[in-house]
């Protein structure tokens, strides 16, 4: 018999500091304050200051940035993606920048649920397969794992989601 995957203990948090394990289930969508930008292939394809975050428990933020905002033509191929039980059903797209081309680099959520009404079409990017995201002037690491999408910037801690091991918390 499997044992159950037992709540990790959260990282301890200094003064400025968020705890993923103090964000909300279910998530909560805020304003970002800080310039978001994104970069592939050696070109900046992103940039907005009008971007939002969804915060859930374990989670690093996600980051979603206006379609206004993503450069024209760097995004193709829209197919169905995963059903978020929160946000809704997404859309996957690869993305263009430069010479690279990044397979279901970036989601959207057409027609979200009532509460993510605010980030209807606007576009995420999962961070591993670009060259550099950006919050403010903070470069982002990747949260663990392909499956989720979230940012870790500094100020951030943990643990996270993500790796293996870490699907049952």
């Amino acid at each position: 018999m499997a044992r159950p995957l037992a709540r990790p203990t959260p990282d301890p948090t200094k003064p400025g500091e968020e705890s993923v394990w103090d964000y909300p289930r279910p998530p909560r969508l805020e304003r970002v304050k800080e310039r978001l930008r994104v970069v592939l292939g050696g070109v900046e394809i992103a940039r907005t200051s009008d971007g939002y975050r969804v915060l859930e428990t374990t989670h690093p933020p996600t980051y979603y940035l206006p379609p206004g905002d993503v450069t024209a033509g760097v995004l193709s191929n829209p197919r169905r993606g995963g059903i978020c039980e929160w946000k809704g059903q997404a859309v996957l797209f690869d993305v263009r920048g430069g010479d690279r081309l990044a397979p279901s680099a970036a989601w959207s959520y057409p027609e979200p649920t009532a509460d993510f009404g605010k980030i209807a079409g606007y576009v995420a990017f999962y961070a591993l397969p670009m060259d550099a995201c950006f919050v403010g002037e903070a470069l982002v690491t990747p949260q663990p794992g392909t499956f989720y999408g979230g940012w870790i910037t500094p100020g951030i801690v943990g643990p996270f989601k993500g790796a293996p091991g870490t699907m049952g918390w």
